[in-house]
């Protein structure tokens, strides 16, 4: 397997916690290589790809590609177009990441635009797929249809789901309910081949096992999921301050650790090492700002899966078939 692309400078916590997942990563036996400022330090024995660039986080995202073609975020996504690496990891600029993605990579065949799929942790049962989160603000019914295609085949592959249940995300269940968009959208996910659409769903019903997978536009599918990061934050740390809140609480608190820390665990987004973006000729994935050593090394062996599994070429195919 090609090693993987890993943007140095890319997050909040670049490049210390991106190198030491790359270390841990490495240890693991998994190829990567790291993309970064020459003489980048304490790398070990990871090759390097030399970018005297950085796109900010405040840069402007297409502006920003076009402008800095030696950016760690552009050479990245160079090194699989050119067949040096198997996939690309930024905890960088979202919008970078993907128009650096989507320009030197290119889109697969067929598909009308990317987007972003990521992964909405439901306790006791397999994750909720939710796209697009970010990529497209506006988006068309025959978009979502793709979508739907997409997420179907990457719930697969990430998470073993066979015949994933696909719900188009709308404030009702009924089949009439919701914009024009989501009125458009839902008889042609009723005639789709190859999708098992159950229908509408709510914004309740994403962190539950009644569906597997929910498309929407980009600019709901983000607010959604800033609400449930925002929330599930919330509620842990209530939670941990109401065992602090009196020192009898303490033993009480201690006893049920074993049972809260698998579930705190579940719901933390550093877990799932980041979101997909599907639809460029290639895996590449978008690491969360924040993102720690834990969290890339996740994302790594996330890409370690979708590269062997060929998630792409799966993704391709179900295009072609619905072309």
């Amino acid at each position: 397997m090609l090693p993987i692309a890993i943007d140095a400078m890319g997050g909040d916590k670049a490049p210390s916690e991106i190198i030491a997942g790359a270390l841990q990563a490495s240890a693991l036996g998994i190829p990567v290589l790291l993309v970064g400022p020459e003489g980048l330090q304490g790398i070990g024995d990871i090759p390097l790809i030399v970018a005297s660039e950085v796109i900010e986080m405040d840069d402007d995202p297409a502006h920003g590609v076009r402008r800095k073609k030696d950016s760690t975020l552009v050479r990245a996504a160079e090194a699989v177009r050119d067949g040096k690496a198997s996939a690309m990891i930024s905890a960088g600029n979202t919008g970078a990441t993907m128009a650096s993605a989507l320009l030197r990579m290119g889109r697969i065949k067929g598909v009308n635009r990317p987007a972003i799929a990521t992964a909405i942790p439901v306790p006791g049962s397999t994750p909720t797929v939710l796209l697009d989160s970010g990529a497209n603000a506006e988006v068309q019914p025959e978009w979502l249809v793709q979508f739907a295609q997409m997420g179907s085949v990457y719930a697969n592959h990430r998470f073993g789901i066979d015949n994933p249940k696909v719900g188009l995300l709308s404030i009702g269940e009924e089949p009439g309910k919701g914009d024009t968009l989501r009125k458009e959208t839902f008889p042609l996910l009723q005639a789709a081949p190859g999708i098992n659409f159950i229908g509408n769903v709510e914004g309740r019903d994403m962190m539950s096992d009644m569906v597997d997978v929910v498309v929407t536009d980009g600019f709901t599918g983000n607010v959604v999921l800033k609400t449930l990061e925002g929330a599930m934050r919330t509620v842990i740390k209530a939670l941990f301050a109401a065992f602090a809140s009196d020192e009898s609480y303490k033993p009480h608190a201690d006893a049920l650790m074993p049972a809260l820390l698998p579930l705190y665990t579940s719901l933390d987004p550093e877990t799932y090492g980041g979101a997909l973006l599907l639809g460029v000729d290639g895996v590449c994935i978008i690491s969360h700002g924040s993102t720690s050593a834990k969290a890339m090394v996740n994302a790594i062996k996330v890409a370690r899966e979708m590269v062997q599994g060929g998630m792409v070429d799966e993704i391709r195919a179900a295009i072609a078939r619905n072309a």
